[in-house]
């Protein structure tokens, strides 16, 4: 944990794997949260109608969102699945989250999965929510400019 709150960036985070949002089961602890297209299947905390843009046109939003953000650090792609994997740092003790955006056509739009979880700890006080909620936000900006 130590090595955890010490490194910068994504330095010192466990390599990661691709995240199966159709069989994720989320923890039981309340550091996670998970907003899924409100098409579909599974639990989720949050839900949003898809985007009337390409799968490509997300991905480039939610990039640009991730970058865009203090603290944020890229840490994997996963280009077959149209995911990718963020570090994202709080300010005051350096603890690391992870961000995962993926982008699938769903109905006429395309659907954003995005999941942001604490590595360490039970509870992280709602900052997980909060980040989904103002990365949400941001990409809804970004989509309506285009």
């Amino acid at each position: 944990m130590i090595r955890l709150l010490l490194s910068r960036g994504a330095q010192g985070v466990p390599a990661p794997e691709p995240v199966d949002f159709a069989t994720l089961v989320l923890p039981t602890s309340p550091n996670t949260c998970l907003l899924t297209p409100a098409t579909a299947p599974g639990a989720g905390h949050l839900h949003r109608d898809p985007f009337p843009v390409s799968p490509e046109e997300a991905l480039a939003a939610i990039r640009a969102v991730a970058a865009s953000m203090p603290r944020t650090f890229p840490l994997a792609e996963f280009p077959a699945r149209r995911q990718v994997q963020w570090v994202a740092r709080t300010r005051l003790m350096n603890y690391p989250d992870i961000v995962v955006a993926e982008v699938a056509p769903a109905g006429a739009g395309t659907g954003l999965w995005l999941y942001s979880r604490s590595l360490i700890g039970w509870s992280d006080l709602g900052a997980n929510r909060a980040r989904v909620t103002a990365w949400l936000a941001a990409f809804e900006e970004r989509i309506r400019r285009r």
